[in-house]
């Protein structure tokens, strides 16, 4: 590895967590059966990718799905916050999640014709920036890149299970804050919203809630951001009000009626997508921009979510 980005690492992060997660991408790559939460990682068996893709071809449906792939949706979310300071009634956040931006040549142009217009205070992106799980990801930055320069600032983020750490000194370079078991404010008339968010908790296991959360204060209101839902206990007892993530893609090869055959995460199918809630914390599950495995999408279309916090 480049000795600049290895410094850059041990300086953003300390030396213990960029080694750590350093060690463990290099044991992972390309790993099919065993580590991490989940037994079976099936995003690095490409041959059953390829089998997924000529099958739906043979149904008819791969030309479909990947149309479908490309009408990425607007959706409008409300979040009734407690105690929400007045000056941050109205505050909206723009999330984005699982945009694999290098999945295809114009996953990243789908993407800005959806958010070019959007109007937004913040702008959150939980994860999974690249397609594959390990290897080169300069086309990835190049995507990244792209689409950033048609993001509003500020810009937060945090890495997925596909996602390697040496992006961070990329990412961080183009002007998107990567939160890696920390915390940032937003502030707004002398009133603040703590805005936290870990690494990986789905396949690296490097993800630290109580870091995350040490500097935000115990009547604080405070968003975390996580790439898997899989944590929502952790959240909720750490107290945070708000979890926003994402990784399932909602299934996206679903049956009719929207109902996944899979979702890839240790979690209830009730959180999978959309917004849930769990003791007195609100979630959001993004189904996500992008797609994986296969580039296509039926009965699951992507999204990217305008989050309106108000005064409950």
């Amino acid at each position: 590895m480049d000795d600049q980005i290895l410094e850059q690492l041990e300086e953003r992060l300390g030396r213990l967590h960029a080694w750590e997660r350093l060690r463990i991408e290099n044991e992972h790559q390309q790993k099919i059966f065993g580590d991490g939460i989940n037994f079976f990682h099936p995003e690095n068996w490409y041959s059953f990718h390829a089998f997924i893709r000529y099958s739906l071809m043979l149904l008819g449906l791969y030309d479909r799905g990947r149309r479908n792939a490309r009408n990425i949706r607007v959706q409008n979310n409300t979040l009734s916050i407690p105690g929400l300071p007045e000056v941050f009634d109205g505050f909206t956040v723009l999330h984005i999640s699982d945009l694999h931006v290098d999945m295809a040549v114009d996953a990243g142009d789908a993407l800005i014709r959806s958010v070019q217009d959007l109007q937004y205070d913040l702008c959150v992106l939980t994860g999974d920036y690249r397609a594959r799980t390990s290897g080169p990801f300069e086309a990835t930055l190049q995507g990244m890149e792209k689409i950033r320069s048609r993001l509003k600032d500020p810009v937060y983020g945090v890495l997925g299970n596909h996602d390697s750490i040496r992006m961070v000194p990329g990412l961080e370079a183009m002007g998107i804050r990567m939160l890696l078991n920390e915390s940032a404010t937003i502030e707004r008339e002398g009133a603040v919203l703590h805005l936290s968010g870990i690494d990986d908790a789905h396949y690296y296991r490097v993800d630290d809630i109580t870091k995350a959360a040490q500097e935000v204060p115990r009547d604080g209101i405070s968003i975390l951001l996580s790439h898997t839902p899989e944590i929502y206990r952790q959240a909720a007892t750490a107290q945070f009000n708000v979890l926003l993530c994402g990784h399932t893609h909602g299934g996206q090869i679903c049956l009719p009626g929207g109902y996944p055959l899979t979702l890839d995460a240790r979690c209830p199918r009730t959180i999978g997508a959309g917004t849930w809630n769990y003791g007195n914390m609100i979630g959001y599950t993004s189904v996500g921009s992008g797609t994986s495995i296969v580039n296509a999408r039926l009965n699951c279309p992507p999204e990217v979510t305008l989050h309106c916090l108000t005064r409950a």
